[in-house]
């Protein structure tokens, strides 16, 4: 989807970007190949192939923060197609929503491993950086709103640059709503049933079972319930992302 994408040259809006479809302009190198396109100047046109060219260099050598300042937020899945090897699922738990808030679990799921940091134990800064290194797309279930500005906050200037794939507004476009378990449900996932009853508010329940009394099987089942959290997140983003796909090229080849 993302060299289909022309949304990331200037003066490009979604209105142009259909034109562009609608005269047969499936991807860039259509576009750069074309001797001449409606709407667009020769001169104008040369100017655009330029900066498509410098798209597909960055795109190639895997630097996705180019297109986390170009994209709108909330096209920035976009880039899963491309990046989906080297995407990087990530999920928090804390031990309140309130502002003096803290991180207690940050999950981590990639290339079908999953990494699960404690708080007072392996979550420190080096080891969220390890963990995080050669991201080229965050997916997360309502991490713009929550879980980035947590870590943000805990761990200035750790989180990268890259696209960030917020699967609640991804699933809000193509009529999947509420909460990360009501969707799984939706989609017919299921979870085990230790975890299947576990809400986030039983979390921070368990957080402080453990802190405050050692509770070493309240902080396994948190772990288990951070990683089920954190790994469920990838298939449901390769199913929202093929909607979206669906939905934005006006195909109906993916249904919900």
């Amino acid at each position: 989807m993302l060299r289909r994408t022309f949304l990331i040259l200037p003066g490009i809006g979604g209105c142009i970007e259909r034109s562009l479809w609608n005269q047969g302009v499936r991807d860039w190198d259509d576009f750069t190949s074309a001797k001449k396109l409606n709407g667009i100047s020769g001169n104008r046109k040369q100017r655009l192939d330029s900066h498509l060219g410098e798209a597909a260099n960055f795109l190639d050598n895997g630097e996705t923060s180019y297109f986390s300042r170009l994209l709108p937020s909330r096209e920035h899945w976009r880039v899963y197609d491309e990046t989906k090897g080297q995407a990087t699922c990530l999920d928090i738990e804390t031990d309140g929503l309130g502002a003096g808030a803290r991180v207690t679990v940050v999950g981590i799921y990639r290339k079908g491993r999953s990494t699960i940091l404690v708080r007072g134990q392996d979550l420190t800064r080096e080891n969220l950086n390890a963990a995080l290194h050669g991201s080229r797309l965050l997916i997360t279930f309502n991490g713009s709103s929550f879980d980035l500005p947590m870590l943000e906050r805990e761990f200035p200037f750790l989180i990268p640059r890259v696209p960030h794939f917020d699967l609640r507004h991804g699933c809000a476009r193509v009529g999947f709503h509420g909460g990360l378990k009501s969707i799984e449900k939706q989609m017919g996932m299921k979870r085990g049933q230790e975890l299947e009853y576990v809400t986030g508010e039983q979390a921070v329940y368990l957080w402080y079972a453990w802190e405050r009394r050692g509770n070493v099987n309240a902080l396994n089942l948190l772990k288990r319930y951070n990683e089920e959290d954190t790994k469920n997140l990838a298939p449901i983003a390769e199913r929202i992302n093929q909607m979206l796909v669906a939905k934005t090229l006006g195909t109906d080849d993916t249904n919900a």
